[in-house]
């Protein structure tokens, strides 16, 4: 089951939210388990009673590690169990097929004959709720938050049907208190709400209207100079709507149910340098690599040279956390050579002005990054590099032209001028002073008025572009949200 799905706007979040509110405080962690493993279960039920076992696994484990001390050397030992046994179902059901397949391509190399392997389904969301489940374990060693002994709590928090698929990458301590005592207003209701519409415009109205275009490029074999960039621009805004899209609707499904959920985008396409771009893209995921990688594995206190490989090795990592394929371990190490560099010039990651050479050169990189990370195969990113910086023929085949719609021209327009305005809002209220003086209350309070108006005006329109967003939705064929496949 998906967000952008009938079966899912129209029955189960309706029925649950109708669940929720009637019953009392006391039984909506349990609602709110039963609904988000119906929720994964809807997929596939065998794969539900791992997600179960995985759970189990990492409560018990949290209890231990609580009972033998902060940091000991028992606790330790709790710990780095827990650790090896989450990366080891990780490392099977993500891992399994790629490492046969590389091992056979050597075996057959020397003429041996090749292993035989089954295929491993890869478990939805399961990078996910592992990357939850270890730095539960690994914050309850650190003293960071006390072992939960409330088993529904702890197996509602790996399993919140919002973020389960695709993020935020969620952590325990940040959330404890609200498993426990949480707000529900009116209020926050329709915030929530007005959160998870503006997520399902980007998705479906946007994400989804660009997917063909993509498709269509990266699928060529002899991609012209323009097909090939027109394909990486695509991308480059498929994926931001695609996924912050979805990280709305997680965001504002939260909201419905009381929680409040980190931020996991903030306009990460003005950044200026690399660096920036990881404080604004993934929040979550980011955040969680340099707490629980980068900082394990001694972070900035080794001197330089360690710090930069620091650097390198938890991007690397976390490239191949996004799949079994050499084009993310490729991307990870891209993304990590040039924060070593930017290490190394000391450049500013959150510069006070706009520099447009320097906005234009990190977006350039970023842009080749996600060839790589689109692309199926080496192959097919070398064919796409080949096509970009051949500057042979900027004209779109036949093909091509006829495949493309007004609808989507215009669309990919839309999608990078939204972008852009935000941006642009963004720097411009960073230099705003935070709030008004004595002498400003009259004109505060009518631009008060003003706002109530302003945002009026913007729930009726979102409203409107939902409405029309669903309708696209019943005419569209499925299209699940990039980021499952992770």
């Amino acid at each position: 089951m998906v967000f952008s799905s009938n079966v899912f706007l129209f029955l189960f979040l309706p029925v649950f939210l109708g669940l929720y509110y009637l019953c009392g405080n006391r039984y909506r962690n349990l609602l709110l388990l039963i609904a988000s493993y119906a929720f994964y279960a809807w997929w596939r039920v065998d794969f539900l009673l791992l997600f179960v076992a995985v759970t189990a696994f990492n409560y018990w484990l949290g209890i231990r590690i609580g009972a033998a001390g902060v940091r000991t050397r028992k606790a330790q030992r709790w710990m780095l169990l827990g650790v090896a046994g989450d990366l080891g179902v990780l490392g099977y059901f993500k891992y399994a097929n790629f490492g046969v397949a590389n091992i056979n391509t050597a075996l057959q190399a020397m003429g041996f004959e090749p292993f035989v392997l089954t295929a491993v389904i890869l478990p939805i969301g399961i990078s996910f709720y592992i990357f939850q489940s270890l730095s539960y374990l690994i914050d309850v060693y650190r003293g960071d938050v006390e072992p939960t002994r409330h088993p529904v709590d702890f197996a509602a928090f790996i399993a919140l049907f919002p973020q389960l698929i695709a993020g935020p990458v969620l952590r325990y301590k940040d959330l404890a208190d609200q498993f426990t005592d949480r707000t529900h207003s009116f209020d926050k209701f329709s915030e929530g709400a007005a959160r998870f519409m503006q997520g399902f415009v980007k998705k479906v109205f946007i994400a989804d209207t660009l997917a063909p275009v993509v498709d269509h490029c990266f699928a060529l074999s002899d991609p012209s100079t323009g097909e090939a960039w027109l394909g990486a621009i695509g991308y480059t805004a498929q994926l931001y709507f695609d996924f912050s899209g979805y990280s709305c609707m997680a965001i504002g499904l939260g909201l419905m149910m009381g929680f409040r959920f980190m931020e996991n985008f903030n306009q990460p396409y003005i950044s200026q340098s690399i660096t920036e771009f990881w404080r604004r893209w993934h929040i979550s995921l980011s955040t969680w690599l340099r707490d629980y990688l980068y900082i394990s594995l001694g972070g900035n206190r080794g001197g330089t040279l360690k710090t930069y490989r620091n650097l390198f090795l938890t991007m690397l990592l976390g490239g191949f956390w996004h799949g079994a394929n050499w084009t993310f371990l490729i991307w990870g190490a891209w993304h990590g050579a040039w924060l070593a560099l930017e290490r190394y010039f000391n450049v500013d990651a959150a510069p006070k002005v706009i520099r447009p050479w320097r906005w234009a050169f990190t977006f350039l990189l970023v842009v080749l990054g996600w060839v790589i990370f689109r692309a199926e195969n080496l192959d097919v990113a070398w064919r796409m590099y080949a096509a970009m910086f051949s500057f042979s023929d900027w004209r779109l085949s036949e093909l091509t032209l006829a495949k493309l719609t007004s609808l989507q021209m215009v669309t990919l327009a839309l999608a990078y001028g939204v972008m852009a305005w935000c941006g642009l809002r963004q720097f411009r209220n960073a230099g705003a002073p935070k709030a008004p003086g004595t002498a400003a209350i009259t004109a505060s309070t009518a631009a008060a008025l003003s706002l109530d108006g302003r945002l009026l005006l913007t729930r009726i329109c979102l409203l409107l572009l939902f409405v029309v967003s669903v309708m696209k939705l019943s005419a569209q064929s499925f299209s699940p949200f990039l980021y499952f496949q992770f």
